[in-house]
């Protein structure tokens, strides 16, 4: 899995995995039970990992999807 975004916005999160599953990528959000650690304060932010093999074709649709800046450096 690489890490393809890395954020505390539930929309981008919510966002992300659809358009990942809509592509047929498969998606994990990792550290969302951080927040219990960190109080809900946010400051722990939540990595979106995809396939490997995939991860120029997902940075490709975030992209298009007009999010580019959302995109982890390669």
């Amino acid at each position: 899995m690489i890490e393809l975004v890395r954020t505390n916005d539930p929309v981008i999160i919510s966002f992300v995995e659809s358009l990942m599953r809509d592509a047929g990528i498969g998606v994990m959000v990792a550290d969302q039970n951080m927040s219990v650690l960190d109080g809900s304060l946010g400051i722990l932010p939540r990595r979106i990992l995809v396939e490997a093999a995939r991860a120029d074709e997902a940075r490709r649709i975030l992209t298009d999807a007009g999010i580019a800046n959302e995109l982890r450096p390669t």
